[in-house]
């Protein structure tokens, strides 16, 4: 099966689940980087066995007018190491991570399984389920598997991640007093 959902401790980052976006000038997508521990060796498991399965099923894709199916090793692979691809970012320290995006929007909900529809309540850094499906690809001369957003599952809040934080926080515990507007 090539279809997995992530555990509860798997956070969002550059977050485009609400109107897609482009990213380097192709076309619009929704999107979300999963992230999630090393220590989540569930999600990991079931992430690696649903690449080796997308390899199996599109080894023909893969194979293209070649004579032989690219090992694994040479093809793209959508599973980063956050120590390696990111050693700079902090949110990434210890983590494993894969980027996910569809052309539809993605079904969100909450733990009741509840439609979200305030947009303020699913951001970079809170904590979701994140149901993705891997496929292999083989376009212009590059292979290799993707991976295709589904839905996502809100479990929790979390720090936002980019450095913005909400507007109760920032403007918690000021009074009309106060006029230090440079800060």
């Amino acid at each position: 099966m090539c279809k997995v959902i992530t555990g509860k401790d798997t956070r969002l980052s550059y977050e485009h689940v609400w109107e897609p976006a482009s990213i380097n000038g192709g076309n619009p997508k929704y999107s979300v980087c999963a992230v999630w521990p090393k220590t989540d060796e569930v999600t990991t498991r079931k992430v690696k066995a649903a690449i080796e399965a997308a390899y199996r099923e599109g080894e023909s894709r893969l194979k293209g007018n070649g004579k032989s199916v690219p090992p694994m090793s040479a093809i793209k692979n959508p599973l980063r190491d956050g120590d390696l691809d990111r050693p700079d970012d902090p949110a990434f320290a210890g983590m494993w991570f894969v980027n996910a995006n569809t052309d539809r929007a993605p079904g969100i909900v909450d733990l009741s399984c509840n439609p979200i529809l305030d947009q303020s309540e699913v951001y970079s850094g809170c904590y979701c389920r994140v149901s993705m499906t891997f496929y292999a690809f083989n376009s212009n001369g590059n292979r290799g598997i993707a991976c295709g957003l589904n839905n996502l599952q809100k479990v929790k809040d979390g720090e936002r991640l980019g450095g913005r934080v909400s507007a109760e926080v920032e403007f918690a515990g000021l009074d009309d007093e106060d006029e230090d507007f440079l800060a």
